[in-house]
């Protein structure tokens, strides 16, 4: 058995656990301010050290261990908001009284919903999202805000992402549970105007400005918009000119604003 220990922050870290869950680890345990993932003694280190060699990793031999259970063990249910009750999908917890339980899938795609800015976006959501309309999930990644926005009556949802691995992953999550939710692997260049009326996107500040005109052109008049995946102080530079703040919710440095065109 190897270990793979990297350091990373807050805003990589999702996006670093599904790449080490793709290139075969058994199993990753968490720390602040890093990572370490376990691999059989076969694995190619060479390999390793060159896939995520921006990250400078540091490679050490372990004890034969169930590190993978180790991992699993790590992901405890987490009650998030006033309504969710998040569970990763090998538990049975049931939610306590009053509460929505959501599966999720941790180390699969982006979302696992750890992050503060996965909460704020579910948050935001339980106060905001219409139960009339089409949603949207830009970015879905494991598709955990499409699975919340059906739970919390959600009429008609859909998801999209760029990758097509993460959206084959959300696709797949989908079948493991009663969701039926269409997915497609696409930007908002794929979606039509004016016909969605609620957008859940939790993504980067930089992919954010990056839509901004989509965003109004998918919606139009009378949508709303629940973003997040920014910092507070990018907050001005993600919301497009024709949306208005409705309202803004911060955690640790993190932001999401819900929006109205």
């Amino acid at each position: 058995m190897i270990s793979v220990w990297i350091e990373v922050d807050d805003a990589g870290r999702d996006l670093l656990i599904a790449e080490l869950w793709e290139a075969g680890t058994l199993g990753i345990t968490e720390a602040s301010g890093s990572l370490r993932a376990f691999f059989r003694d076969d694995a190619d280190i060479h390999e390793l050290n060159s896939r995520f060699a921006e990250y400078h990793p540091q490679i050490t031999a372990e004890e034969d261990r169930d590190w993978a259970q180790e991992s699993r063990d790590q992901w405890q249910p987490t009650a998030v908001g006033e309504r969710f009750y998040l569970v990763p999908e090998w538990r049975d917890d049931p939610a306590p009284c009053g509460r929505i339980r959501l599966r999720t899938y941790p180390g699969m795609a982006c979302g696992t919903g750890a992050h503060p800015c996965t909460q704020l976006c579910l948050e935001a959501m339980e106060r905001h999202l219409p139960e009339s309309g089409r949603v949207l999930d830009v970015g879905t990644g494991s598709g955990i805000l499409a699975q919340a926005a059906h739970l919390l009556g959600a009429e008609q949802v859909f998801a999209c992402d760029i990758d097509h691995q993460a959206s084959m992953i959300a696709r797949d999550n989908f079948r493991k549970s009663p969701y039926q939710i269409p997915v497609f692997t696409g930007s908002l260049r794929s979606v039509r105007s004016g016909s969605i009326q609620t957008v859940l996107a939790n993504l980067n500040a930089a992919t954010l400005r990056q839509m901004r005109d989509d965003l109004t052109r998918i919606t139009g008049p009378g949508a709303t918009l629940i973003l997040s995946g920014f910092r507070d102080d990018e907050t001005d530079d993600v919301v497009p000119t024709a949306a208005r703040v409705t309202q803004a919710l911060e955690r640790d440095g993190w932001s999401s604003v819900i929006l109205s065109t």
